[in-house]
């Protein structure tokens, strides 16, 4: 999850420097890339590019497709601070997901660490107060359908290979973005056609880390690490853009880390316990 969310800064620093094109035109890009690449690879293996779980897999794209479109759609309309920090919800609303589709118990004491870590990020980001509702709200519903997704993707577990899952993202957007970018096309010059496929690489890799990460590990353990994407937007700005840090930066990253450390180290010493109580009990049995 480290690496996905490394790479998805990465991305994130490339769409910023093709900002005069189109939102849509980006995704149309990203989704061509990632297709091509996802079904290289599977016929490479000799993996069927369609899965076994055909309505889990499409449900995974729809959703998908649907959390991106909406993000982007709230990118354009209001601030930034504003959209990134309601697109940090999602993984709170993953969490709460997992309890319901795939029955993970998530302890009082995560929900805590859950809110340490977006506290962090409310004061790294700050909060705008003149933002159109509309699309504050149409922000929050990009969060709940990203943690649809991420949910699906820990349901499917270890059933379908992590680039059938990806590969079936990009085969439900691309006809969405793909119809609206036909008639509001904007054509690419110059270092733009390298940020494009840079865009579509990097996706690729923080979407192959990302699935391999919500399928070997608890919901709840992981989806806090997504708060780690906001330290590595901080050190990007700086080193790529001049944007300096200040006190408040600073407490806000302390914070973030302060509760994805804890959230792991509870949940490890969870898990050692559970371990060692499953493996007590045949010891148990034979002494009765």
């Amino acid at each position: 999850m480290l690496l996905s969310t490394l790479f998805f800064s990465l991305m994130n620093v490339s769409v910023k420097l093709v900002s005069h094109i189109p939102a849509v035109e980006v995704i149309m890009f990203r989704s061509i890339i990632s297709l091509v690449i996802s079904y290289a690879y599977l016929r490479r293996a000799n993996v069927s590019v369609w899965g076994n779980n055909h309505a889990w897999l499409i449900a995974r794209g729809a959703v998908g497709a649907t959390a991106l479109i909406l993000f982007f759609n709230t990118l354009q309309n209001i601030p930034l601070a504003t959209a990134a920090m309601v697109q940090y919800m999602s993984p709170i609303f993953t969490a709460i997901l997992g309890i319901f589709m795939v029955k993970e118990r998530v302890r009082p004491w995560q929900w805590v660490f859950f809110l340490l870590s977006f506290c962090g990020v409310l004061v790294i980001e700050g909060v705008e107060t003149d933002v159109d509702t509309f699309y504050l709200w149409l922000g929050v519903l990009s969060a709940v359908f990203s943690g649809i997704a991420y949910t699906i993707v820990r349901k499917l577990n270890t059933q379908e290979h992590p680039l059938v899952i990806i590969f079936y993202f990009p085969l439900v957007t691309l006809p969405v973005v793909g119809s609206y970018t036909l008639f509001n096309w904007v054509q690419p010059e110059g270092w733009d056609w390298a940020l494009l496929l840079l865009v579509g690489v990097l996706t690729q890799l923080g979407q192959y880390y990302m699935t391999m990460s919500y399928q070997s590990e608890e919901i709840s353990k992981v989806a806090n690490l997504n708060y780690i994407g906001i330290i590595y937007a901080l050190i990007l700005g700086y080193i790529l853009f001049g944007e300096t840090f200040n006190v408040w930066s600073y407490l806000g990253m302390a914070l973030v880390l302060l509760g994805v450390v804890l959230n792991v180290r509870y949940k490890t010493r969870l898990t050692k316990q559970e371990a060692l109580a499953q493996a007590s009990k045949p010891f148990e049995k034979n002494s009765l």
